[in-house]
């Protein structure tokens, strides 16, 4: 791309010698942002280094020593395009990613970045790079994946002069052709062997009775990990996860294998193209750099519910959310089951009481009445529906966190209101 050998090489086919026409641009000295720094990502990085580029990369998973030892320094999403001369992305397809690169997103680019998608077409909003190449806010762009593929031959994109197209063909060598053989054979010899299998699809069984019971703790465990890993602020890198039970059963009568699952699941699976269960739970967290402990807190009382709450922490993380740092600087949230349904009842040292269905949007605010008529309003006003609102305080007219579930995602104009009501500090919008 950056010499345009595409386009040079069609030209000289076609009788041309247009030496002017096909000036390129150097690699030297220029930034690289790597978008998702996974097996991929950390090899392009190491590559780009060695032809003398600065690289940067976010990824809120990827183990701050391991960029270090590439000499790759980890950074938020935000600050990652807007001083980027190249990117190159490589993060999965998911909820969170589709169409990570948008109008709103290349207006925050630096003016003449140069893209690459080897990754997956959705992550791009294809006519909104067409418009922003078109506006000269990206020089060019390199693409091997697209959103419909094969692409339609009329695609603007596609046809687009300084855009160089490939069709998919990442991993089409005879050598990672290979390569896969021989990972799958190693996985079924593994498998048998009674190792921890990375591609598993389908979890052991578990007894009947076992799963009824636990099953809305399963369900509140998946929420509370996306709730916490989505606390983290941009740049910071998950590594260390805290679980806590408060049980009134004996150890040796609560397994905990699924519920650590479910919360590994709720974590990973976000931001991951890996379906996490409980066969490769363990494996998945271990291959990125994700360390889950565990403890009991043994309760006085009847054993007849299996358990009272599950607490889950993230240390050595920013938040975007400052009230959900605990006072020794964890995020942590806490959550219960009541009358079958998950609830969230623990934002950092906030009580709040919501169910854990839809989305949720927490606020922290100065305790004053008419704060809940006011965001309830906003909300309305938009046709959000909300199903519940709680308030947690300190004390009376000093600080307050407040946690209300909407049945949909409110518009970015709808938070931005929300937003700029005077007594509101912080907020923020979480997706179940």
């Amino acid at each position: 791309m950056a010499r345009n050998v595409a386009q040079a090489d069609a030209s000289v086919k076609a009788g041309k010698w247009q030496r002017n026409k096909y000036v390129g641009v150097s690699l030297v000295g220029k930034t690289l942002a790597v978008l998702g720094f996974g097996k991929v990502g950390s090899e392009v990085a190491r590559r780009a280094k060695g032809l003398g580029m600065h690289v940067i990369a976010h990824d809120p998973y990827a183990p701050a020593d391991r960029a270090r030892a590439i000499g790759v320094e980890l950074v938020s999403f935000d600050e990652a395009i807007a001083t980027a001369d190249f990117i190159s992305l490589h993060m999965p397809l998911t909820p969170a990613t589709n169409k990570m690169l948008n109008d709103e997103t290349f207006a925050k680019m630096k003016k003449g970045v140069r893209i690459v998608n080897v990754a997956r077409g959705g992550v791009i909003d294809e006519e909104a790079l067409v418009r922003a190449l078109d506006a000269g806010i990206v020089a060019q762009a390199a693409l091997d994946v697209f959103s419909e593929e094969p692409p339609k031959q009329d695609s603007k994109l596609v046809q687009h002069e300084r855009v160089t197209v490939t069709p998919h063909l990442g991993a089409s060598t005879m050598e990672a052709q290979e390569g896969v053989a021989i990972e799958i054979a190693e996985a079924v010899v593994g498998a048998l062997k009674g190792e921890l299998a990375a591609t598993a699809v389908n979890a052991p069984m578990v007894p009947a009775e076992v799963l009824t019971e636990l099953k809305p703790y399963v369900e509140l465990a998946e929420k509370l990990g996306r709730l916490a890993v989505q606390l983290v602020a941009g740049g910071s890198g998950v590594k260390t996860v805290k679980v806590s039970y408060a049980s009134s059963r004996a150890p040796d009568d609560l397994d905990t294998r699924l519920l650590r699952a479910m919360i590994t699941k709720g974590i990973i699976e976000p931001i991951s193209s890996v379906f996490v269960n409980l066969v490769n739970a363990d494996y998945t967290a271990k291959q990125r750099g994700l360390r889950i402990t565990e403890e009991r807190i043994l309760l006085d009382g009847s054993p007849e519910s299996p358990l009272e709450s599950i607490q889950v922490q993230i240390a050595n993380v920013e938040s975007k959310f400052a009230s959900a740092m605990s006072e020794s600087g964890e995020i942590k949230v806490e959550g219960r089951v009541k009358d079958g349904i998950p609830h969230l009842t623990k934002v950092g040292s906030f009580e709040v009481d919501v169910s854990l269905e839809g989305s949720i949007i927490l606020c922290r605010q100065v305790d004053q009445p008419g704060m809940i008529g006011t965001v309830g309003s906003i909300l309305g006003e938009e046709n959000v529906n909300v199903s519940f609102m709680s308030v947690g305080r300190v004390a009376p007219r000093k600080h307050a966190v407040m946690a209300i579930g909407v049945d949909d995602q409110p518009s970015k104009e709808t938070l931005k209101r929300i937003g700029e009501v005077p007594a509101i500090e912080e907020f923020v919008f979480l997706k179940l």
